[in-house]
């Protein structure tokens, strides 16, 4: 039974391998001649305004939180849509139950003002 995970495991080491391999390669190869203006930080053509350490609203976390949440939720649809036809009634109130739930959170969220970073 093992075996059968051998050619995943190959792929595996290949990966880190060659991951690996070119790291190694462009910290060897690479051009090293830094300058004042290759150091700058780059934004948009424009000169840097304030510093890089200005904390951000929390509601940006919170809405990135939520979206990851509610992004994941709605990746259990795919796995109930392909097998649809052999849950039959019982998948069809499961998902429903599960989208009404999600719903209810969304609105709650929704509500509380927690997509909103102004």
């Amino acid at each position: 039974m093992l075996l059968d995970y051998v050619p995943i495991l190959i792929l595996v080491v290949l990966a880190a391998l060659f991951a690996g391999g070119s790291i190694l390669l462009s910290a060897i190869l690479g051009p090293r001649r830094p300058d004042p203006e290759k150091l700058s930080p780059y934004e948009c053509g424009m000169e840097p305004v304030g510093t890089a350490r200005e904390p951000f609203s929390i509601k940006f976390y919170l809405v990135a939180m939520l979206f990851i949440i509610f992004d994941m939720e709605i990746v259990f649809l795919y796995p109930w849509a392909v097998v649809f036809k052999q849950l039959k009634m019982f998948g069809l109130v499961a998902m429903g139950t599960f989208l009404l739930v999600l719903l209810a959170g969304y609105f709650y969220v929704w509500k509380k003002g927690g997509l909103e970073w102004d």
